[in-house]
């Protein structure tokens, strides 16, 4: 008992002591839990209505950076996949026009080919109708020249024969001298 005396004893006189200093410093336990309650009304209002909606938006932040960044990372693949695909379309375009050109090529040195040739056998041709016409007209001036040479040699043998031959001796050698021309 005495035990329990001391220890209420010393409550006391602690609960004395504290009270003793707590006026002595001019801390009132009545403004000091009215001040604990404001404060904990303050710090949830300031929590509900300022803490809750900066974290909130901090949240919503940093969500909308790690959809851009990943967004910027699938832009990024499609950049690349899409370079790949245009260069693949560029090497194909190349291709076909290197291809297009050699037969564009192709079909020029055909078509070239092809009129050079047409143009060697129409200057045939024409160097064939001329030598033709030529053998023709030379044939036609030997025919006249013959023809020609040959009244003349009668006329001239009428003449010279006319005189001195009879007209028996004139028949031969009109007839001889016809075979002679017509032969050559």
């Amino acid at each position: 008992m005495t035990f329990s005396l001391v220890l209420a004893q010393a409550a006391e006189t602690a609960q004395s002591g504290m009270a003793a200093q707590a006026e002595h410093f001019g801390v009132e336990p009545k403004y000091v839990v009215m001040q604990a309650i404001s404060f904990l009304i303050l710090f949830a209002v300031l929590y509900y209505y300022g803490i809750k909606p900066v974290i909130a938006t901090m949240g919503e932040r940093q969500e909308k950076i790690s959809a851009g960044l990943k967004h910027a990372e699938e832009m990024r693949l499609k950049l690349e996949e899409t370079n790949k695909i245009t260069q693949a379309s560029i090497r194909e375009a190349q291709v076909k026009g290197q291809k297009l050109i050699e037969d564009a090529q192709k079909s020029a040195k055909e078509f070239s080919d092809k009129q050079q040739q047409e143009a060697v056998e129409k200057a045939n041709a024409l160097i064939t109708k001329a030598q033709s016409a030529i053998e023709l007209e030379k044939q036609k001036m030997l025919a006249e020249a013959r023809t020609e040479i040959a009244r003349l040699v009668v006329v001239t043998t009428q003449r010279v024969l006319a005189r001195e031959l009879s007209d028996a001796d004139r028949s031969k050698y009109n007839d001889a001298a016809a075979r002679e021309l017509s032969e050559v």
